[in-house]
């Protein structure tokens, strides 16, 4: 059901990128578009690890400075069928963790201090089967892909209101104040319709990967204990120096989003995780 959700938002996505282009842009100006956009994700696609541990100053692990650590994300890819991940620390106190790299192959999982000084091994399990399971899944690539279109979607409305207030050709030849207006509106509506889009697949991933991560385990109880250990916990002791762009990597929301309307969030409410995972049991 995620899956055909996630191809629901991006079919939507696309649509829209197709849409506003031909009443932006007109077809050059949309694939224009598209490949600068594409271009630029492409970029952060590839070097997704290396960027993301830079912005948290994420350190390697080693198995003999974190044997239980090892021992768990070896035993859950094993039974993944996946290799053995890269494994980084975060030196935060804030209790967190996220997956990144381009696909199983090059995966990287990251935990902060926070979540070794807080969860017990089964908790532990639960955020790394979570993880794991985003990795799996290729949400990396599934969330780029949403990226670049979205990204596609805010350069065509940029070009649209330098339209509007440095004029174009349509609208000296009569098109009108009521034209420019329209062009206007679209221009700023476009970009937000993209965003909500593109953040609903995010929330669309996180569900997907708490269940992958259960099934994974065999059971959802250590990924409930752990996600209400890290929203509670997360609350008091946000991870100062988190990057909105990153914000939907994270198992939980680092930014602490109570003060952003549900519809803005990168993740879903807890308790409607924590609804989805208990009907798993």
């Amino acid at each position: 059901m995620n899956l055909f959700k996630t191809g629901v938002l991006l079919t939507a996505l696309t649509l829209l990128f197709v849409g506003v282009g031909h009443l932006l842009g007109g077809t050059q100006g949309a694939m224009m578009a598209f490949v600068v956009a594409l271009l630029m994700n492409l970029g952060a696609y590839w070097f997704s690890d290396k960027i993301v541990l830079a912005m948290y100053h994420a350190k390697p692990l080693s198995a003999p400075e974190a044997p239980e650590l090892f021992e768990v994300v070896g035993e859950l890819s094993r039974k993944a069928g996946m290799p053995m991940p890269r494994v980084y620390l975060v030196p935060h106190p804030s209790p967190n963790a996220f997956a990144t790299g381009r696909g199983p192959r090059h995966a990287v999982v990251a935990v902060t201090q926070g979540v070794l000084q807080l969860l017990s091994r089964e908790e532990l399990r639960g955020v790394l089967a979570h993880e794991l399971a985003h990795v799996r899944n290729r949400d990396v690539l599934v969330m780029t892909l949403a990226a670049t279109i979205a990204g596609a979607i805010a350069l065509l409305a940029s070009w649209a209101r330098w339209a509007v207030f440095l004029g174009n050709s349509r609208n000296r030849r009569g098109g009108g104040g009521l034209e420019l207006v329209a062009l206007l509106l679209m221009a700023i509506l476009a970009p937000l319709a993209a965003t909500i889009i593109q953040l609903a697949i995010s929330r669309t991933r996180e569900y997907s990967a708490d269940a992958s991560g259960a099934r994974l385990l065999g059971t959802p109880s250590g990924l409930i204990n752990a996600l209400l250990k890290l929203e509670e916990y997360s609350r008091r002791m946000p991870l100062t120096g988190a990057n909105p762009a990153t914000a939907h990597l994270c198992i939980v929301n680092p930014l602490r989003g109570e003060t952003f309307a549900a519809l803005f969030s990168t993740h879903p409410p807890m308790a409607r995780r924590i609804e989805r995972l208990k009907a798993l049991l």
